[in-house]
């Protein structure tokens, strides 16, 4: 009897562990750390990514769910918001981010989820400080099926047969999906878990006799994005500001577990903010 009481008390401790770990990445508002809003995306205009969804960034009714949720995501009060764009061209979103608070009726040429998403929000939340952070290199994602693979060809081959069999995933060509479920499906843990799988990691089961083709390419990714998080490093930022962070999802699950190690900054839920 005494072992069976042993044993519930174990599982209890057990059970509040993993309540504490899933909670503890997503604490910002708890602690004195730089608070961050960690929010992944498609890329809603022009993009050289392999895989796109589709969307009209020019109509009417796409810019006003965009704005939606916006509205919703300024909640969070941000002091600054990082971008997807060179810190080269800083200054360039500097400028017309300052252009579109002033008007907000302000017609950009080729948009994307910058000038609706990042702008608008920014907008509604008083921001001041916009930066970009991105950090180009080139890396070939098609490698595992461009070589001899004699490292574990079958893992390879049966996991792009159906990459989303173990995620939530959503038709990309579906336009009747509301956005905000797509945003939503887009930043769940598992599904960013998913970005990395498919964009690194599968690659490390790939490569000729004696050689490392596949994780040689999955490492140049990791440090695309381990160079981008460096770039926010460079930043003047304070304790009390607040940091909405806006990329591609798969650059977003990355911060995500960069942020979660860090001596500085913390991350927020992204999902009390599009209830």
């Amino acid at each position: 009897m005494k072992f069976k009481k042993y044993l519930v008390y174990c599982f209890f401790l057990f059970t509040i562990s993993l309540v504490a770990q899933s909670n503890s990445r997503y604490n910002g508002e708890k602690t004195n750390k730089i608070k961050v809003l960690n929010f992944g995306t498609f890329h809603m205009g022009l993009t050289p990514d392999e895989n796109t969804t589709k969307f009209n960034e020019k109509d009417k009714k796409n810019i006003k769910e965009v704005h939606a949720i916006a509205k919703k995501l300024s909640e969070f009060k941000p002091t600054v918001i990082i971008v997807e764009t060179i810190p080269e061209k800083t200054i360039n979103v500097q400028n017309k981010y300052k252009a579109y608070k002033q008007n907000p009726q302000l017609k950009f040429e080729k948009p994307g989820e910058i000038e609706l998403l990042a702008f608008e929000l920014g907008r509604l939340s008083g921001t001041e400080r916009i930066y970009g952070i991105d950090h180009r290199m080139n890396y070939n994602y098609r490698i595992a099926r461009e070589i001899e693979n004699e490292i574990d060809s079958t893992t390879v081959t049966e996991y792009y047969k159906n990459p989303f069999k173990e995620v939530d995933s959503y038709d990309t060509n579906d336009e009747s999906i509301p956005l905000l479920t797509k945003l939503l499906k887009i930043n769940n843990d598992k599904y960013l878990d998913f970005l990395i799988t498919i964009n690194a990691d599968i690659l490390t089961h790939a490569g000729t006799d004696g050689n490392f083709e596949g994780a040689d390419e999955a490492a140049k990714y990791y440090q695309r994005n381990l160079r981008m998080y460096s770039n926010i490093n460079r930043l003047d930022l304070e304790p009390d500001d607040r940091v909405f962070i806006l990329m591609g999802a798969s650059h977003t699950a990355f911060f995500r577990d960069f942020i979660s190690r860090s001596p500085k900054y913390i991350m927020v839920d992204t999902f009390k903010y599009l209830e």
